[in-house]
């Protein structure tokens, strides 16, 4: 009986329903073989299509629906396994069994059905916090939009709702634009008091007190990281369908700025709140960063009640600390801030590898859903996750657009027009 009782807790294991087959109820054994065998031939599919076409695993991955289904299958599988697994206890007869072999059959039988079945209700945990990110974050009734030249532009902002402030402006404004070929990456930077901005061709603020000769030109008050809050507050309806969308008012009253002051279309947007930029950090197990300089935490500008500093050298830094690194603003000028705000989005693009992301699943989720607000359509998921796989195994190129390049007072857009593209030439030959 000692040895009928480590046979079936085993069989129970390897083939779930193969005990009860043998020994039990016969009905509910084969229920678990059709599962499981059902569970097999998913399990070697998805490995077949990893292994042949990773897009289509990415698709459903990222696939509401199919996430959805299945999470109900591992919560059954679960469900399933426990079932069996009590009813295998009760077939080991474990009265009758040696009084030395007892509490072990019974602890390896409860530790392999925490094993099994919490692995199984763990995957459709995980399968849950995906959907509800996918939902929560990206734009479900949206549009793809094309490459425009072989390329998507990005308009990537940070939004510093500080308690300070009314509302919230961009604390950073940049443009990721990504060659569709080779997911080569080129990142802009643009000062957020950059002045004099020009318009997209058929910009709603044309004419308006905005711009009324056609371009953001009204002095010192008309920085272009002033554009978000204005329009959010007094003229929202300026773009009536910006929230149908999937966007805001202010955030495409940004968008016609930076098309023309970079002369390119930009796709898509990505606003980040800097407020839960923290929680991302912390998700992701912190980010390693080369500080340059020693940079103060807090104080004013003649550098009084200083909490700390942030001293040189490499270091790991956690959510609080890495957000003071990209806002210290005393000691150093805007542009050191915006190369530090750049520096700690490629750490942050570093720590996205496939192990790191998975253990920490649901933290870097959560986290997500709250931090980041973007028009990017779940339909083009799968095409998107697959070229930012290709982005993080290439170097990516910085252009920041601040003195003495570019004077923000001032600002030459010939000279930003001609920069850009000369960063954008394309880094493959055209097909003849």
């Amino acid at each position: 009986m000692t040895v009928r009782g480590w046979w079936l807790v085993v069989m129970n294991v390897l083939i779930p329903g193969s005990a009860q087959v043998l020994a039990g109820n016969r009905r509910l054994g084969r229920f678990g073989l059709v599962f499981t065998l059902v569970m097999w031939v998913l399990l070697l599919a998805t490995v077949i299509v990893g292994l042949v076409s990773r897009t289509t695993l990415i698709s459903l991955a990222t696939m509401p629906i199919a996430l959805t289904v299945l999470q109900v299958i591992l919560v059954a599988y679960a469900v399933l396994w426990i079932v069996l697994t009590l009813d295998t206890l009760r077939l080991v007869r474990i009265i009758r069994v040696t009084p030395q072999a007892r509490p072990l059959i019974a602890a390896f039988a409860v530790i392999l059905l925490f094993v099994s079945a919490g692995s199984a209700a763990y995957g459709a945990t995980l399968a849950g916090s995906q959907r509800d990110l996918l939902n929560s974050v990206f734009n479900v009734q949206a549009a793809a939009e094309p490459p425009v030249d072989g390329r998507y532009n990005i308009l990537l902002l940070g939004g510093d709702a500080g308690p300070d402030r009314e509302g919230m402006r961009p604390d950073s404004i940049s443009v990721v634009s990504i060659e569709a070929a080779t997911g080569k990456a080129t990142m802009f930077g643009i000062p957020r008091n950059l002045e004099n901005a020009p318009l997209v061709e058929g910009s709603p603020l044309i004419g308006t007190d905005y711009a009324p000769d056609g371009s953001y030109d009204c002095g010192s008050d008309c920085q272009i990281s002033f554009l978000y809050p204005r329009v959010e507050a007094f003229d929202e309806d300026l773009y009536p369908n910006a929230e149908a969308e999937g966007s805001l008012p202010g955030i495409e009253a940004t968008k016609d700025a930076v098309q023309a002051v970079l002369g390119i279309t930009i796709q898509y947007y990505v606003l980040i709140d800097m407020q839960g930029f923290a929680d991302l950090i912390d998700a992701l197990g912190g980010v390693d960063i080369d500080v340059a300089e020693r940079l103060p935490i807090g104080g004013d500008e003649d550098l009084n009640e200083v909490e700390g500093w942030i001293e040189p050298g490499m270091q790991h830094m956690d959510g609080d600390l890495a957000l003071w690194y990209a806002r210290s603003r005393h000691s150093t000028s805007d542009y050191d801030r915006m190369e530090r705000q750049r520096q700690l989005q490629e750490a942050i693009l570093a720590q996205f590898d496939p192990a790191n992301v998975l253990s920490k699943f649901q933290g870097i989720a959560s986290a997500g859903a709250q931090v980041v607000k973007t028009d990017i359509p779940q339909s083009t998921l799968p095409y998107f996750v697959e070229l930012a796989m290709k982005t993080k195994d290439l170097p990516i190129d910085s252009v920041e657009l601040t003195p003495p390049l570019i004077d923000p007072e001032d600002p030459d857009y010939t000279v930003i027009h001609d920069t850009v593209a000369a960063a954008l030439a394309p880094s493959t030959p055209a097909p003849q």
